[in-house]
């Protein structure tokens, strides 16, 4: 998959380069850029905002360098999405993140200042999706976060086809605890079942414990997760 950035401040993204997404980088499964919104400004100072229509605080983003910038990546043969990080869109989720890695190719538009001039996100937005109910400075941190998520969704970025799918949230509920070596630290012992070797009784203490866990940090959750008579009747026991 390739993702492209569109953004003002292009140094902030120096995270996205290393780790497990570097690694992919490296191996050729993934491609991320950062594509500088002021190069494609057409003004002498090369600024990419200005002071509203109708007034108010702060500065807007302006359309013409946004929409130069979207066309220098996508050209007129784009096939893929281009996302804006903003507070009205769809909030990302697993859901999301998962039917965004089905993309060949993903363009991120980072906000900033009050918002981006309108006729901008009319022309060249496909969708406008949030991290979540609160306010940033910018959509950098938005962007990485999302792209951080949506790459654990590409066959071969995590070591294990599996990983994503027994974390926390891919099914609805919460992880279950996690544990290594050594087996007892400070008094602290790692529990039986799972030095057993007996994988349907890992595999049923896991379940258990994800439950207890999302009952008891998180049971907002459990109305939403597809859950058995057996499971529900056992939440009622925990």
């Amino acid at each position: 998959m390739k993702i492209t950035i569109l953004t003002t401040f292009p140094e902030m993204f120096t995270p996205l380069h290393t780790s497990m997404l570097g690694r992919a980088e490296k191996a050729g499964i993934l491609e991320i850029r950062e594509v500088d919104i002021r190069a494609y400004s057409k003004n002498k100072h090369h600024n990419t905002d200005d002071a509203p229509f109708g007034g108010g605080a702060g500065m807007v983003m302006l359309a013409q360098p946004i929409l130069d910038a979207m066309h220098s990546v996508t050209g007129d043969d784009f096939h893929g999405r281009r996302i804006y990080l903003g507070p009205r869109g769809r909030t990302l989720s697993t859901a999301v993140a998962r039917e965004l890695a089905q993309e060949k190719e993903l363009v991120l538009l980072c906000g900033h200042y009050e918002g981006v001039d309108q006729r901008a996100l009319d022309t060249c937005i496909d969708e406008e999706i949030s991290i979540g109910d609160y306010i940033l400075t910018g959509g950098e941190l938005a962007a990485m976060v999302l792209t951080d998520c949506v790459a654990r969704f590409i066959p071969g970025v995590l070591g294990s086809a599996e990983s994503p799918e027994e974390e926390s949230f891919s099914d609805g509920l919460l992880e279950y605890p996690q544990y290594t070596r050594p087996r007892e630290l400070n008094g602290m012992e790692v529990p039986d079942v799972l030095l057993s070797g007996d994988h349907a009784k890992i595999k049923a203490w896991r379940r258990i414990e994800s439950l207890r866990a999302t009952k008891r940090h998180r049971p907002d959750l459990l109305a939403s997760a597809e859950l058995t008579d057996k499971e529900k009747r056992l939440l009622e026991e925990l």
